[in-house]
């Protein structure tokens, strides 16, 4: 594993064990707890990050839902099934049997009373409670402009972050290098800000608007920091002032017939993803029943991932059990331009860029370089049990797309227009729920998945999943349940399993066994792979929850021997062993702790390892306008190959995932500080020290010359 600060681990090992007895001391409370940990959302964030190998992505429409859903929680006495699918935390079996109970039952008296039917033990009532409540007083239906302006909520956010260290993007630079180089540097300025306004008014009604500006972006044209004739040229007119980014959405749900009413932008989900699913969604993780997903259908979009939303209208009529739905969608979208006519516009791309980041030069020519249309629409029948749907997807380019071919990606898609049908099914018998989308595009290119979730027992939960993904399935609005991030060229199976023996022990694990029938990029041959998880979960108390977490990946690539005259497949490994304990040691005091160890095989047979261990210290009080978060971690590894991700706390709609990797240091301390009942101030500042690099992100626009990279970040919301 490397050489060990043997110092710091003796001393974090003594204050490790220390917490770990005074979690075993503690005795259990008498109530379910108001607040709760989102461990299992938390996992799945830090799945998503290893498996995008993407630190960077923008996560937060993926809890956006669930962030709204605390501020807006659903009465279990007012709900339906398609409500309760967006808590994404209730499998089907769980809902059926909730609505069961309360038609058979009459309403209930109190959220303990759930205790009681067949699926809902503490732990899934704990995971659930903050998006819940019991009531039986009566919302009207009915819809009342006076009413929605009267208790409808404005909400505005303003976010500031900025890395404090000087990255190589913003140092000086002379005309001359600059010619040769104009790439070299950024053209804005350092900081990031992003802003929002959003009215709503329950859960029917929504509007706003959303923009933000990326570091090296810019925002004001006068502060442009080169404006040589040449430059100006090689934007290729794109700059302009303001935020670099604008999203606005206009939405309505539920008003007699209409389901959904969606003008600007939104998303649309449906089925299992195969055919559309114009976001992120959750994968693979120790909840193994998020393997199922649950489509929303239409929804608003207030996030700010630039190419994973729909611009235009859209809506959703419903009758009964029968809905339809129809949108239409229109926006400019970023390309890599390789042809243009001889009035200069634009007449070939080589590939549609997806960062979302517009800082050199070569970035902003490439901003919106082709118009992107897509429209369908979706025809469901939605019963209590047995749910089918059937979508279809048309998606054009108004420029001919002409990919870089090679071995690996010749039946990826390569046009002008594609065409994607699907039909999704979903039932419910007994404790079995059957799931599945079938789906076909213009290619020819089949992709399946199909599904089952068992209730075995009160204490045991099954669910199997199969998929097979042609090689020329193509679709760019797909994400479907898959090893690899596009759901083509792959076949598999996954089966998990949930056992609680006692009501303090849970066993999670599952194993999944993927092949690639094809080439895929840097794998020169088909393959396969398999990734095994177990987790063992120990909850002594309603205080305490801790786990150890064994996962072992297995995947074949190229080699890496620089002297091979070919490039032939080996199998990597890679295997990560990790202890974390949450408990409370008062009710405002919150401690949690992990240790977590990774062995990455290289073809070679050489052993590339590292560790991580940090504790995490929580205070918030009820009834005090502050709350302190804050983490100290330490952290070695061999190598990049073997860095490892875990999920920070962030501000609401702000979130971190970083990969630690060589050897260092890294803290954060986030304040939260209610200044008034309606205005909420957050402030958090970070810091990684490196003490075996001088350089850090060496021949990067993000390099600093030295060992250190801060980062401070501020957030304010407004509530009238």
């Amino acid at each position: 594993m490397g050489t060990i600060n043997k110092y710091y681990f003796n001393i974090f090992s003594i204050a490790f064990l220390l917490l770990l007895l005074s979690a075993f001391s503690l005795k259990a409370q008498d109530t379910i707890p108001a607040k709760i940990d989102d461990t299992e959302i938390q996992q799945q964030l830090e799945n998503i990050a290893e498996s995008t190998e993407n630190e960077e992505a923008d996560y937060s429409e993926l809890v956006d839902g669930l962030l709204f859903l605390k501020q807006h929680p659903i009465n279990l006495n007012r709900t339906n099934k398609e409500e309760l699918q967006q808590i994404h935390l209730l499998n089907d079996i769980q809902i059926n049997n909730l609505l069961t109970h309360i038609e058979k039952d009459g309403n209930l008296i109190s959220i303990y009373e759930i205790q009681g039917i067949d699926g809902f033990d503490l732990q899934a009532i704990q995971k659930i409670l903050p998006y819940i409540y019991v009531t039986d007083n009566f919302t009207s239906a009915h819809f009342n402009i006076k009413e929605m302006f009267r208790s409808g909520q404005h909400t505005v956010i303003l976010r500031y972050g900025q890395t404090i260290e000087k990255q190589t993007g913003f140092s000086p630079i002379d005309s001359a290098e600059l010619f040769n180089s104009a790439n070299s540097r950024y053209i804005g300025s350092p900081q990031k800000i992003y802003a929002r306004y959003r009215f709503t008014y329950g859960t029917n009604v929504s509007w706003g608007i959303t923009g933000e500006k990326d570091q090296g972006e810019l925002f004001f044209k006068n502060k442009q920091k080169f404006k040589y004739d040449w430059y100006e040229r090689s934007l290729n007119g794109n700059q302009h002032s303001g935020f670099d980014f604008y999203s606005a959405h206009f939405f309505i749900k539920n008003i007699r017939f209409v389901k959904a009413l969606a003008i600007g932008d939104f998303q649309a989900t449906f089925g299992q993803g195969l055919t559309c699913w114009s976001g992120m969604s959750f994968g693979k993780s120790t909840d193994i029943m998020s393997t199922k997903k649950s489509a929303a259908g239409l929804k608003p979009y207030a996030s700010v991932d630039e190419n994973r939303f729909l611009r235009g209208a859209a809506t959703t009529i419903g009758f009964k059990k029968m809905e339809a739905t129809a949108f239409f969608s229109r926006k400019h979208v970023d390309a890599n331009v390789t042809d243009t006519l001889p009035d200069g516009e634009i007449a070939a791309i080589s590939s549609l860029q997806e960062t979302g980041y517009h800082t050199t030069p070569s970035e902003i020519a490439d901003k919106h370089s082709i118009a992107q249309t897509i429209f369908g629409g979706n025809v469901s029948y939605k019963g209590r049990r047995l749910s089918m749907g059937l979508t279809a997807v048309e998606y054009q380019l108004d420029k001919d797309f002409n990919r870089a071919l090679s071995y690996y990606n010749q039946f990826e898609f390569s046009s002008k227009r594609n065409f994607n049908v699907g039909m999704d099914y979903n039932f419910i018998f007994h404790n079995f729920n059957f799931f599945g989308e079938e789906a076909i595009s213009q290619s020819k290119g089949k992709a399946f998945v199909n599904g089952v979730l068992v209730s075995l027992d009160p204490r045991v939960s099954l669910t199997i999943l199969h998929r097979y993904y042609d090689r020329n399935y193509q679709n760019l609005l797909s994400n479907g349940f898959a090893e690899s991030t596009t759901a083509a060229n792959e076949k598999g199976t996954f089966i998990g399993l949930v056992a609680k023996p006692t009501n303090t022990l849970t066993l999670t694990t599952y194993y999944d066994h993927f092949e690639f029938p094809w080439l895929k990029y840097q794998v020169n041959a088909p393959s396969k792979g398999n990734d095994f998880v177990a987790q063992l979960n120990y909850t002594p108390t309603k205080k305490v929850d801790m786990y150890f977490k064994i996962r072992e990946r297995n995947k074949e690539k190229n080699t890496s021997n620089a002297d091979a005259l070919i490039d032939y497949v080996v199998p990597l490994k890679q295997t990560t062993y990790r202890f974390n304990v949450a408990f409370s040691i008062l009710p405002s005091v919150k401690l949690k702790s992990r240790v977590e160890f990774i062995d990455y095989k290289l073809d070679n047979n050489k052993t590339e390892s590292g560790y991580l261990i940090y504790q995490d210290f929580t205070y918030s009080k009820m009834g005090k306008p502050l709350s302190i978060t804050l983490r100290y971690a330490l952290f070695q590894t061999d190598s990049y190959n073997a860095r490892i991700y875990a999920y920070e706390n962030d501000m609401p709609g702000s979130y971190s995932i970083p990969a630690y990797y060589y050897r260092g240091s890294r803290f954060y301390i986030m304040l939260d500080y209610n200044i008034t009942r309606k205005i909420e101030l957050w402030v958090r500042y970070s810091q990684t020290f490196y003490d075996n690099k001088n350089v850090i992100s060496q021949g990067s626009l993000t390099e600093i010359n030295g060992n250190t990279k801060s980062e401070i970040k501020a957030q304010v919301v407004f509530k009238f």
